[in-house]
């Protein structure tokens, strides 16, 4: 049976000569893949192009309630990118959330307001003329409201961590930064918008994105290490 849904795409996998299999996060059906034929051809109908990381799609696929693999029946471009992968600094950013995403969605049913969510996030990223520089923190804050064990506070964040041993702030005390400091960004950034700017140092800003990816090692099983955040901490120095 054939289905009208948007979707975000995550990633692919070559399949045989000339086939993709495509990750996607689907707003009617949640994570699902999709075996698109003969895109890596020359002659191809739908372009490559159109399934890198993030690219936000309209889609009429076909699907079968007991999962599996299915096919897509057409497929159009949303919201055509106007930076996000040309520009230095986003596309580090993009490949960052990408990696999140791949390791913390995993329910194959809708989810509305976590779809709404990522999709009006990815296209605020894509439009951010400036004061973007805070946006992978604040886009890990609100995922985690969304996943179901959102932060109050920066002390509910380091409480945690330092009760499973978890909690240090070697980098904020090699630059000179207090404590406070790390305190006062992490409460400010919880109850932040896109739009707030918050200027604070490369070593507070380190220091908050290992509090909280820690946090989240604490909630999301299997989580581990993030690949991409050494590219993304040279990219935003």
């Amino acid at each position: 049976m054939l289905h009208k849904t948007r979707s975000i795409v995550l990633h692919y996998l070559r399949y045989r000569e000339s086939s993709i299999i495509v990750r996607m996060y689907t707003e009617a059906f949640g994570l699902q893949s999709y075996i698109e034929n003969n895109v890596r051809s020359a002659k191809a109908k739908n372009k490559i192009a159109l399934f890198q990381p993030l690219t936000l799609l309209d889609l009429v696929v076909y699907h079968r309630p007991d999962g599996g693999l299915t096919r897509l029946s057409e497929i159009r471009c949303h919201t055509p990118f106007k930076s996000l992968p040309y520009d230095f600094y986003k596309a580090g950013i993009g490949m960052f959330i990408t990696e999140i995403l791949g390791k913390t969605l995993k329910e194959e049913t809708a989810n509305p307001s976590l779809f709404d969510f990522l999709f009006a996030s990815i296209q605020w990223l894509d439009e951010a003329q400036a004061h973007f520089e805070n946006f992978h923190l604040q886009f890990l804050l609100q995922l985690a409201r969304h996943l179901g064990f959102a932060p109050q506070s920066a002390a509910e964040i380091l409480e945690q961590l330092s009760a499973e041993g978890h909690y240090r702030s070697s980098s904020a005390i090699g630059a000179g930064e207090s404590h406070s400091e790390d305190i006062l960004f992490l409460d400010r950034l919880i109850h932040s918008h896109y739009t707030d700017v918050i200027k604070v140092s490369h070593f507070t800003r380190r220091d908050a994105m290992e509090h909280i990816l820690s946090f989240y090692r604490l909630h999301v099983e299997n989580f581990g290490e993030i690949k991409s955040l050494h590219v993304l901490q040279e990219v935003m120095r």
